[in-house]
């Protein structure tokens, strides 16, 4: 089981996940959408391509692209497409 909690609240629990670069990524099935705001921010990585991110809010407290996800990773990343992974004070565990 992995778990992300943000701000005393659990924002994404699986007992599915991925595992890319220390990172664990999330089926988006899994996230509490309740909790995600998409953003305009996209980054791009040179294996895995073009990242999106969610604003995560929780108790009025917003943390700016504090998830991403890949919509249409590379062939090499194919494995998390339709994951989401977490950073910037996001707590996870598994």
């Amino acid at each position: 089981m992995a778990q992300a909690t943000w701000n005393g609240q659990v924002i994404a629990n699986s007992d599915e996940f991925e595992m890319v670069e220390n990172n664990v990524y999330f089926p988006r099935s899994a996230i509490k959408s309740e909790f995600f705001k998409e953003s305009a921010h996209t980054t791009i990585c040179s294996w895995k391509g073009v990242a999106h991110y969610f604003d995560v809010v929780v108790n009025g407290k917003t943390n700016a692209n504090a998830a991403w996800y890949y919509p249409e990773p590379k062939e090499a990343a194919k494995n998390i497409t339709g994951y989401v992974a977490f950073w910037k004070g996001v707590e996870v565990t598994k």
